[in-house]
């Protein structure tokens, strides 16, 4: 579990039913009622990193991106996200990124993200869009047909994959 401002066992009992319930309010399609919730137990609990990415994902589910991102950063640089949590929430911040038209940054993020979670397909498909919106088409290009030559269940893509495989190194290839 994450830090809390007091350390007593009760106030991290607290924490973790508060949290809990307000999870259960986004999971259940009541958003604006689980954000204001999350959005105090941040105010809260400041240094919680699973509490600031619950809040970051909330506000994204209502499409409120650049609110979003403080959340997200602030989850990012604490302690105690699971390997899930961390992955999801450098997923969020990437594609929040992205769609905000923080394009590097989203590269940036992403990347990172990719190399640190090197069999996610989702943060491969991400990085390959913010690549594509910085000019880097042919880098685009090349992770997503690897990434589709890679794990297509399609027999027919199965067939040709190591000509896909060819094709994504060198696009102007010919064979």
């Amino acid at each position: 579990m994450s830090e809390n401002t007091t350390g007593s066992a009760e106030s991290a009992e607290s924490r973790d039913g508060l949290l809990a319930e307000a999870v259960g309010l986004r999971e259940a399609g009541r958003r604006e009622e689980a954000r204001e919730r999350l959005v105090a137990l941040s105010a809260r609990w400041p240094r919680d990193a699973e509490v600031a990415y619950q809040t970051a994902w909330v506000h994204d589910t209502l499409g409120l991106e650049a609110e979003a991102v403080p959340y997200y950063e602030r989850a990012l640089a604490g302690e105690g996200l699971s390997d899930d949590d961390r992955r999801g929430a450098l997923l969020g911040l990437g594609s929040t990124y992205r769609g905000l038209g923080r394009y590097e940054e989203a590269v940036t993020t992403l990347g990172d993200a990719a190399a640190e979670f090197p069999d996610d397909g989702a943060l491969k498909t991400f990085l390959a869009m913010a690549l594509y919106n910085t000019g880097r088409t042919h880098d685009a290009m090349e992770l997503l047909l690897t990434l589709l030559a890679a794990t297509s269940r399609d027999p027919e893509i199965a067939g040709y994959r190591p000509a896909i495989e060819e094709y994504a190194k060198d696009l102007h290839a010919t064979m």
